[in-house]
């Protein structure tokens, strides 16, 4: 299985409701580091999985709608406890949707929140 990997972040705002959250439940911020891994069994016709700089180039404008914002605000996310899991899931399908007519695999996308701590979503691209 051959693989590529890139990195972004994000800096974003949210709450998170339930008990669960302790302190979270209050307004906060977050710097996530957005590691996206494509894998697939061939190589194109150029040896390559995808072109580094153009999954680079993607992944960034995935993100941009939520640099800087506040995620309770966005309506996609109403009434939805913007989690690290969650989140990752929805980087996930917002890439997969820019990337479906190039890429053919498998597609992880880790969110680190801190150095101890990610959360991610893989699935079929």
């Amino acid at each position: 299985m051959y693989g590529v990997q890139v990195r972004d972040h994000i800096m974003i705002a949210h709450s998170l409701r339930g008990a669960v959250f302790g302190p979270a439940q209050r307004l906060h911020g977050a710097t996530y580091v957005v590691d996206v891994e494509l894998r697939c069994t061939e190589l194109d016709e150029n040896n390559v999985v995808v072109d580094i700089g153009w999954l680079q180039d993607q992944l960034a404008q995935a993100l941009q709608p939520l640099r800087y914002r506040n995620l309770d605000e966005l309506p996609q996310f109403a009434k939805t406890n913007t989690t690290t899991e969650y989140v990752a899931r929805h980087i996930f399908d917002a890439l997969a949707q820019r990337i479906a007519q190039t890429f053919r695999g498998t597609m992880r996308v880790t969110l680190h929140e801190s150095h101890v701590a990610s959360a991610s979503y893989e699935g079929t691209v």
